[in-house]
C-alpha cells in the first residue's frame, strides 16, 4: 500500500516534472522548435488487428491511451480510501465531500453566468470545476513538515471527491452517441470484470485482457475511452478472503502509481500545454471563455469550498480536521483552484473549435498559476503561528 508520506513524495516529484513539462512545451511552441513540436504532436499513428483499425495523432493516444493509467490510479485510490482509508466513515468523509460539492457548483455557476447566451462557450461549463491533485499536493509539499498532516489529508480527500465528480461529468456530458456493437462489447467486457471480481480472481492477466477489450470497445463506441481505467480499478479486489496473497488493489497501485505520476502525467502536460503565446492569444484572455475559466477556478473554487465547509461545520454536518485552522482551510480552497490536468482534459473534450481550446488552455494556465501562488502564500502565513505555538506547547509539557 502507498503510505501517505510516500504518496506526497511521488506527487511532489511529479509536480516538479509537470511544471518542467509545461515550461518545455511553452518554450517549444514559441521558439524555432515549434514546427518540430507540432509535427510530433500531430504525428499519425495507426494500429490494425485484422478488420479492427485504430488511428489518430500522437496526442490522441496520450489522452485516450496513456491516460487510462492515470484514471486507473484515480479509481484505485478512490476505492481504497472508501473501503479502508480517510473516507471509510461518514464522519471522515463529510467535510471534504461538502467542500468538493461547493467547489463544483460555484465555479460552474460563475462560468455559466459569464457565458450565458453563447451555446458553444457553454459546453465548457465543467472546465473550472476540476482540481489537479498532483500539482495541488506537490505545491503543498513544498512547505514541508510545517503543514499539518490533517490538512494534506483534507486536500487529498477533497481532490478525490473532485475526481469522482469529474469522472461522472466526463462520462455523462462529454461522450458521443455510442455505436451499438462496440457498446455491447464494452458491456460484456465490464461484465467479465465483475465476474472476475466476484470469483476473487487474483490473476493480473485476467484484468489486463478484459480491461484492454473494454478500452478498445469504449474507444470505438465513442465513449470516453480513458475512463476504462476507473471501471477496471473498481473491479480489482482490495483483498481476497481466505487467501494468503497480497492485496491485488494495493499491488496494482504500488506498481503503476510511479508510472502514472512520473511518466503519464508529465507527458500529458507536455503535449497539451504547448500554446502559442502572441498578441492574438493574449487577447483571448479577455473573451468570455477565458474570463469564465479564470474566475471559476481562482474565485469560484475558493468561495465554493470555503462556503460549503462553513455551512457544514455550523450545521454540525462536518468538523474541521484536528489542528487545522480556518485560514489553512481557505489556503487549501485556493490551491484547489489548480485545475491543470483534469481541466485541460475536459477542455479538449468540450470544444471542437481550436481557437476555443487554445483560449481555454491559456486561461487554465493563468488561473492555476494564480491559485498556486496565492494559495501557498495564504497557507504559509497561516501555519507560522500554529507552528510556533506547537513548539511552545511542546516545551511546556512535562
Amino acid at each position: 500500500m502507498i503510505k501517505l508520506r510516500q504518496l506526497f513524495r511521488y506527487e511532489q516529484t511529479s509536480g516538479l516534472l509537470m511544471i518542467a513539462a509545461i515550461v518545455l512545451a511553452l518554450l517549444a511552441a514559441n521558439s524555432p522548435l515549434a514546427p518540430v513540436y507540432t509535427l510530433v504532436h500531430d504525428t499519425q499513428i495507426h494500429f490494425r488487428f485484422g478488420a479492427l483499425i485504430l488511428e489518430g495523432p500522437l496526442v490522441h493516444w496520450i489522452n485516450q491511451g496513456l491516460m487510462v493509467i492515470f484514471f486507473l490510479i484515480v479509481g484505485l485510490e478512490i476505492k481504497r480510501q472508501f473501503l479502508e482509508g480517510h473516507l471509510s466513515t461518514p464522519r471522515r468523509a463529510a467535510l471534504p465531500a461538502f467542500a468538493a460539492l461547493g467547489g463544483l457548483l460555484t465555479p460552474a455557476a460563475i462560468y455559466v453566468g459569464i457565458n450565458w447566451g453563447d451555446a458553444a462557450a457553454l459546453d465548457g461549463w465543467a472546465i473550472p470545476t476540476a482540481t489537479d491533485i498532483v500539482l495541488a499536493v506537490s505545491l503543498l509539499a513544498l512547505l514541508g513538515s510545517r503543514v499539518p498532516t490533517s490538512l494534506k489529508v483534507f486536500l487529498t480527500a477533497l481532490a478525490i471527491f473532485d475526481d469522482i465528480a469529474a469522472v461522472l461529468i466526463i462520462a455523462l456530458f462529454y461522450g458521443e452517441t455510442p455505436s451499438m456493437i462496440p457498446l455491447v462489447t464494452a458491456v460484456l467486457a465490464l461484465a467479465g470484470l465483475v465476474v472476475a471480481n466476484r470469483t476473487r480472481s487474483v490473476r493480473p492477466g485476467v484484468y489486463t485482457l478484459l480491461g484492454a477489450v473494454l478500452w478498445v470497445a469504449m474507444l470505438k463506441a465513442g465513449i470516453e475511452a480513458s475512463l476504462a481505467g476507473v471501471l477496471i480499478a473498481l473491479a480489482v479486489p482490495l483483498r481476497v478472503p481466505g487467501c494468503h496473497v497480497p492485496s491485488p488493489l494495493r499491488a496494482t497501485e504500488r506498481r503503476l502509481h510511479p508510472w502514472s505520476t512520473l511518466v503519464v502525467v508529465p507527458l500529458f502536460a507536455f503535449f497539451n500545454a504547448g500554446i502559442v503565446i502572441d498578441a492574438a492569444s493574449a487577447g483571448q484572455l479577455l473573451d468570455s471563455v477565458s474570463i469564465g475559466i479564470i474566475a471559476g477556478l481562482f474565485l469560484g473554487k475558493q468561495l465554493g469550498i470555503l462556503g460549503a465547509c462553513w455551512v457544514a461545520v455550523v450545521a454540525g454536518l462536518g468538523q474541521l480536521p484536528r489542528g487545522v485552522t480556518w485560514s489553512q482551510i481557505y489556503g487549501a480552497a485556493v490551491l484547489a483552484g489548480i485545475g491543470f490536468t483534469m481541466s485541460l482534459f475536459v477542455a479538449t473534450l468540450a470544444f471542437s473549435d481550436p481557437a476555443l481550446v487554445t483560449s481555454a488552455k491559456l486561461a487554465i494556465l493563468v488561473a492555476s498559476l494564480l491559485a498556486g501562488v496565492f494559495g501557498l502564500t495564504v497557507i504559509a502565513m497561516g501555519i507560522r503561528p500554529s507552528a510556533n505555538a506547537g513548539h511552545a506547547a511542546a516545551k511546556g509539557r512535562p
